[in-house]
């Protein structure tokens, strides 16, 4: 994958289609582009799509985080993307942002509102900001150091390509019959790109989610966010509220939640076919 000088570090993205309709897609935490791997190919030719690397992830520049991880803030991301597309020479592009992805995309509104159109959300950190439970910050920093809880606690994420019964304390989770060789490959591959991680990623971004919770001022500004939303979510999500999702459609002015019964918090992964389809609609209309 390429690199790129953007600000102050370098950032490492992949790029699918071309043409001068182009998708930024902004991954989520603990994330990398290979998130993307399955659907990429099925997106449309005709519509360029930019997946960057956070700063601490995949093999973008990873900063020495700060005590108090304020140079992982989401707004710090939010600013890094900017800056990718500025050395990339895009003035104006929509979006796409998955998980954590989805609050970083919209401190971008926030700061530069004139550069976005469409905005496509895959079951999303809303910019409410999100108060992990106790217990989900104990698994984020387990699964740091013991790759069995890392697997586990990924696998909470893609629940549908895992046998259901497996998906309970205790158990190791067990691929599902109908997960195919490709999705088991490209999980086991995002569970070796988590030692990749900054701990500006792994201790940064929960942290840095509860104060956006705390504080409230992204949410203040939601009526600003005036591009046409579409919010995925799917039903079987372990990690976003729900109800989040309900105030976020309430709050912008034009945005409008599509919810999956079958499908966990990436369909990406999960359903590529199926998001690739819901990707293009969005995107090509």
């Amino acid at each position: 994958m390429p690199r790129i000088t953007a600000g102050e570090l370098s950032l490492n993205y992949v790029e699918h289609g071309s043409g001068d309709h182009v998708v930024l897609a902004v991954h989520g935490n603990l994330g990398c582009a290979d998130w993307l791997d399955l659907a990429m190919p099925l997106l449309p030719a005709n519509i360029r799509v930019i997946a960057a690397e956070w700063r601490g992830c995949g093999d973008s520049d990873k900063p020495e985080p700060t005590a108090d991880y304020s140079n992982y803030t989401m707004a710090v991301h939010a600013s890094d993307h900017l800056a990718l597309l500025d050395a990339l020479g895009i003035k104006k592009c929509h979006l796409y942002g998955h998980s954590t992805g989805g609050i970083i995309a919209s401190h971008m509104l926030a700061m530069a509102p004139q550069r976005f159109g469409k905005v496509l959300m895959l079951d999303p950190v809303s910019p409410l900001g999100l108060q992990l439970a106790p217990g989900q910050v104990g698994v984020l920093t387990a699964m740091k150091t013991d790759s069995d809880i890392c697997f586990a606690g990924l696998a909470s994420a893609a629940p549908t390509l895992f046998r259901p019964e497996t998906l309970v304390a205790g158990q190791t989770p067990q691929f599902a019959e109908a997960t195919s060789t490709a999705q088991r490959e490209l999980f086991a591959r995002i569970i070796e790109k988590t030692r990749l991680l900054s701990d500006g990623v792994w201790f940064g971004t929960p942290h840095n989610l509860g104060m956006e919770w705390d504080s409230g001022a992204l949410a203040e500004r939601m009526g600003e966010m005036t591009q046409e939303h579409l919010v995925l979510f799917g039903k079987m999500d372990y990690w976003i509220p729900r109800e989040h999702m309900d105030i976020m459609v309430q709050k912008l002015p034009n945005a409008r939640l599509e919810v999956f019964p079958y499908v966990g918090h990436s369909m990406n992964l999960e359903q590529p076919l199926l998001f690739a389809r819901v990707f293009g609609d969005f995107f090509r209309s």
